[in-house]
C-alpha cells in the first residue's frame, strides 16, 4: 500500500499542542485591515484551538507532523 501524505500547506498552518490539540490562527485578520475596527483586530490576534468537528479530518492530514 502507498503511504499517506502530508498536506504541506496545512502543515505551515497548524501545529499540535503537548496535549495532541490543533492550534491555528485566526483568519480575516489582515486583507483590508484598515477597515477593521482596533478591537476586532485586537481579538483577532494570536492564535486558537481547531473546532472539534474539524480536528479529525485535520489531523489525518497533518498526520506525520510532530
Amino acid at each position: 500500500m502507498p503511504k499517506m501524505k502530508t498536506h504541506s500547506g496545512l502543515s505551515k498552518r497548524v501545529k499540535k499542542t503537548a496535549s495532541g490539540q490543533l492550534k491555528r490562527a485566526h483568519a480575516f485578520a489582515y486583507h483590508k485591515a484598515a477597515a477593521k475596527t482596533p478591537k476586532r483586530k485586537r481579538h483577532l490576534r494570536g492564535t486558537t484551538l481547531v473546532s472539534r468537528g474539524d480536528t479529525r479530518r485535520i489531523k489525518q492530514m497533518i498526520a506525520y507532523v510532530k
